[in-house]
């Protein structure tokens, strides 16, 4: 009974892994698309998380990515890492809002500590990552 219920544990334990790594997977694409919308030429009256001005700026997107409420995801394991780059494969753009050009490449990388823990099993922490890369077309 005990060997069945922990693989029965650690089969739903696999499954929240999973499901955890979907809405990482989301957040970034998100993330990423938040950037790209607020270019240099975004005119559009600035939202709740631009306040400052109307380009995405990297804690403006940080703030965004980690209040989009992801159920059952903690927001204080999350890390998110925004970056620009020029041009495809090119060299790193900083500061971030100085980047915000057409053309220009932003990628969002969040990562996220998963806490892996069955019965009769030592628990662990599982680092989970997923990155979007899409480029500025206005």
């Amino acid at each position: 009974m005990t060997l069945l219920l922990t693989l029965l544990f650690g089969i739903i334990e696999v499954g929240l892994m999973l499901y955890s790594y979907h809405f990482i997977s989301n957040a970034a694409r998100e993330g990423t698309r938040y950037a790209i919308v607020r270019g240099s030429s975004w005119t559009t009256a600035c939202g709740t998380y631009n306040s400052s001005g109307c380009t995405a700026t990297t804690t403006q997107i940080q703030q965004y990515v980690l209040n989009l409420g992801f159920p059952g995801i903690d927001p204080t394991k999350l890390s998110v890492t925004p970056t620009s780059s020029l041009t495809v494969g090119g060299s790193s753009c900083s500061p971030f809002t100085s980047c915000n050009a057409a053309s220009n490449v932003v990628q969002v990388k969040v990562t996220y500590n998963f806490p892996f823990s069955v019965p009769f099993v030592p628990s662990r922490t599982i680092s989970m990552s997923s990155a979007s890369q899409m480029v500025i077309s206005q």
